[in-house]
């Protein structure tokens, strides 16, 4: 998906070879040279985001040779690496998606990184990075991973569709004027499907289902327990989601033909919103007016900002690696600022290191870039109690899409919502 791939932080394959099994091969026993195995999924278009990333840490680290191993998709990536960590040929430094990094920190075989993140040789303290950000990779007050670079869920409008639909007021200044509320935001949707268009297209993912939860009032998961199938916001705000998926006011990018994709439709004017991040940006740059574009927040009931919804993918260090140090240099040096800087310019993603901000403000697109610091800064990655569970997040959205789909009575989904969720938890 490719929400899930623009949050992708990516290096450069190196020639040098590996020495195989339970990570790098050991310092000194190739001519003074080691190499550090990594690991990552995306396309080949990805990948080229981390060249310049790697020949600069080869020019200022001639001892220490970085090799990708990539997985092309997402869906194949987790299963492998766990194999290769049972096996104990994993590599030495590995992303972990935000839907898998509790399973990985439960099954113990992430190195803890506070010591060394808080050390001498540390280019990305702890305290450089957001806290809500990190998600599931932090327990208990450790650190297990150290998020790569972010993309907030963000609203992208389009100002064409609007005003075609008879809407004369601006989301972005009606959220700077804090009236950036809910009950504007679907009687817009309500005007735009009168005028024959989608109001929004969402991806079937916790980014949008919570964040319209959380535009409700209400909560999803609260003292370690799943609520959103008890919380009467939440429950109106999932009943809503479900009559406007049935309507047709709401689509879902999930399950529209590639003929007629979410991007297709936005392009050409046949929806009000589109959720997402950062990364349409390299939509819009291909094929729409950028001009039409802007971005706003999730509305709130008030009109108040609130925490919106990041996603994430973190850089962890094996814990059988041979190579502790070698590794830990590539890690900290990835996420931190001036990595951050070099890889991420021109990309999609958002940095999620404090000081790398110009990435996303100097090119002055989309007009309200800052939105996407501001919900990076203030929002949260998946819900830690959720992503500890392997494969929550993903049966809650196989199930929700039953709902949506009206596969499902809408009564009938919260109730085995429950059980489901019940079930995982044990």
């Amino acid at each position: 998906m490719k929400r899930v791939l623009a949050i992708l932080g990516v290096l450069a394959v190196a020639t040098t070879a590996c020495s195989g099994g339970g990570g790098g091969n050991v310092p000194g026993t190739s001519g003074g040279q080691v190499t550090v195995r990594w690991s990552t999924w995306g396309s080949a278009e990805d990948l080229k985001l981390y060249e310049k990333f790697t020949e600069d840490f080869h020019k200022r680290h001639p001892g220490i040779r970085l090799k990708l191993e990539s997985v092309a998709k997402y869906e194949e990536y987790h299963p492998k690496l766990l194999t290769q960590l049972t096996s104990k040929t994993a590599p030495d430094v590995f992303f972990v998606g935000d839907d898998n990094i509790g399973k990985f920190v439960s099954a113990g075989v992430l190195t803890p990184l506070d010591d060394k993140l808080a050390g001498p040789d540390s280019k990305s303290r702890p305290e450089d990075f957001f806290d809500g950000v990190y998600g599931g990779a932090k327990r208990d007050g450790r650190i297990y991973g150290v998020p790569n670079d972010t993309n907030p869920e963000v609203l992208w409008f389009d100002k064409k569709a609007l005003k075609d639909a008879g809407i004369t007021e601006d989301p972005a200044a009606l959220h700077e004027a804090e009236q950036w509320t809910m009950a504007k935001y679907l009687d817009m949707n309500a005007k735009l499907k009168a005028a024959g268009k989608a109001g929004s297209i969402f991806w079937n993912w916790y980014g949008s289902t919570y964040s319209m939860i959380n535009g409700f009032g209400g909560k999803v998961w609260d003292g370690g327990k799943f609520v959103a199938t008890t919380d009467p916001k939440a429950l109106e705000a999932l009943r809503t989601l479900a009559k406007g998926y049935q309507d047709k006011t709401f689509l879902s990018a999930d399950i529209l033909p590639d003929s007629n994709g979410p991007s297709t439709q936005f392009l050409k004017h046949k929806a009000g919103f589109y959720a997402g991040g950062r990364w349409m940006i390299d939509s819009l740059r291909k094929g729409g007016e950028l001009d039409d574009y802007d971005i706003v927040p999730f509305p709130s009931p008030t009109g108040e900002p609130m925490p919106g919804a990041v996603a994430a993918s973190y850089l962890a260090i094996n814990k059988e690696t041979k190579l502790p140090k070698e590794a830990f240099t590539f890690l900290t040096e990835f996420v931190g600022k001036d990595g951050q800087l070099l890889r991420l310019k021109g990309g999609g993603a958002v940095p999620s290191v404090k000081g790398a901000e110009q990435v996303v403000l100097e090119d002055g697109y989309p007009a309200h870039a800052q939105t996407f610091l501001d919900v990076r800064d203030t929002g949260f990655a998946n819900y830690p109690e959720e992503v500890a569970v392997p494969g929550l997040t993903a049966a809650i959205n196989e199930h929700l899409m039953t709902v949506w789909t009206g596969k499902v009575d809408f009564d009938q989904g919260m109730t085995e919502l429950a059980r489901l969720v019940e079930s995982k938890m044990g």
